[in-house]
């Protein structure tokens, strides 16, 4: 189906204007719309936007980056300010990890939708009618396909297109493949090699000749099935991009006779030798698209897996469940949530595997959540059936 266009409103000059809206998290066109040039200020900017204006920039473009940096320090200044007084007022002690997490949350949500108030105007070819202003069509093609009528984009989410663009193009290595894996906008990015490794090395069932990527995303967990041998993965996802990204990265692999990349909600029809997942972590709700591949509401993913691996396997076949324990150091989950739901589903646990997070934020001490975050273990569970 195809969905309905949404259209920003605004009066310049007189004149009522109108063109395409597009938010990556879902938000609804502005409602108010001011018109502002290089004349703006950082105060006036921020004024602007808590009172829940959004600012369509008409000046020179670098002069709109400076803005929304500007705008983002002052931001950054507020929030420290806001933390201190907080904890000068807090007499009984620090928070508790869930509700540090919630508060982060929140803050993340907040600071997104003040410093998304900063719009730029594009035409039907993605040309931005401002001086100094970069050639932004490929980046813009990539991430929204072709459009008939002017648009309007939050600046933030334009830059955001033009570096992923970028990194689509330069790709991420990953240790155990032959080419780098090439991420499209919006689909997650495999920058958690710890994970990967697990899955290079935990060992296959016997005579494992057919194997299932639930959730593929980019499709390098189905890529490297292959390159252990496997002779037939499927891969299956149910968003678009993330689909498109799949089929790329595998065609540029020559992986195509090998995997074939299938639109589903989790398990393809029929029972398989290994079932490979790596749902969300966190139980919680996303805010845009790509966060659905990091906050899964109340389990949902995690629980659809387990429920239905048992009847997908066959007699000897293997789920592997990648899991991080972030959740439980959170508060987010209890102790014992994994290992009661493995049993509720008919499965048991054949081995457990971990690692131990290398990225730059288990190691960031100034990080609110990093006393969970140093905590965290990621697991490669194989699961049997009962």
């Amino acid at each position: 189906m195809t969905e309905t266009p949404l259209y920003a409103t605004w009066t310049e000059d007189d004149t009522s204007q109108r063109a395409l809206w597009r938010a990556e998290n879902g938000d609804p066109p502005p409602k108010r719309i001011a018109i502002i040039d290089d004349t703006c200020t950082a105060d006036t900017a921020f004024r602007l936007a808590s009172q829940g204006t959004s600012m369509l920039w008409r000046g020179d473009y670098h002069n709109a980056r400076q803005l929304l940096n500007a705008l983002a320090r002052r931001l950054d200044q507020h929030r420290d300010e806001r933390s201190a007084k907080r904890k000068r007022k807090n007499k009984a002690g620090p928070l508790s990890l869930r509700d540090a997490f919630n508060q982060h949350r929140l803050a993340q949500s907040q600071r997104a939708q003040l410093l998304n108030s900063i719009l730029i105007e594009l035409d039907e070819n993605f040309h931005i009618a401002l001086h100094r202003a970069p050639d932004v069509r490929d980046a813009c093609l990539a991430a929204l396909g072709k459009i008939n009528a002017p648009l309007l984009l939050p600046l933030r989410a334009l830059q955001g297109m033009i570096g992923s663009f970028e990194w689509r193009d330069k790709g991420l290595a990953i240790n155990t493949l032959p080419e780098r894996i090439r991420v499209h906008y919006g689909v997650f990015a495999p920058t958690r090699g710890e994970y990967i490794d697990l899955v290079a090395q935990a060992p296959l069932p016997i005579g494992t000749s057919i194997a299932v990527d639930v959730g593929t995303g980019c499709g390098v967990l189905a890529a490297v099935l292959a390159q252990r041998g496997i002779d037939k993965i499927i891969a299956t996802d149910l968003d678009e991009r993330a689909l498109a990204c799949a089929r790329e990265n595998i065609d540029r692999l020559g992986l195509v006779r090998r995997v074939d990349v299938l639109k589903a909600n989790l398990f393809p029809e029929g029972r398989y030798d290994l079932i490979v997942c790596n749902p969300p972590w966190v139980p919680a709700r996303p805010t845009s698209p790509l966060e659905r591949a990091i906050y899964d509401p109340d389990s949902h993913m995690l629980i659809g897996y387990l429920s239905g691996l048992a009847s997908h396997l066959t007699p000897r076949g293997e789920g592997w469940l990648i899991m991080s324990d972030l959740a439980e150091h959170l508060g987010l989950r209890p102790p014992g949530f994994l290992a009661e739901a493995i049993h509720n589903a008919g499965l048991r646990v054949l081995e457990r595997t971990t690692a131990k997070p290398t990225h730059p934020k288990a190691l960031d001490a100034s990080d609110p959540l990093h006393k969970a975050r140093s905590a965290e273990t990621t697991s490669l569970w194989r699961l049997g059936k009962i």
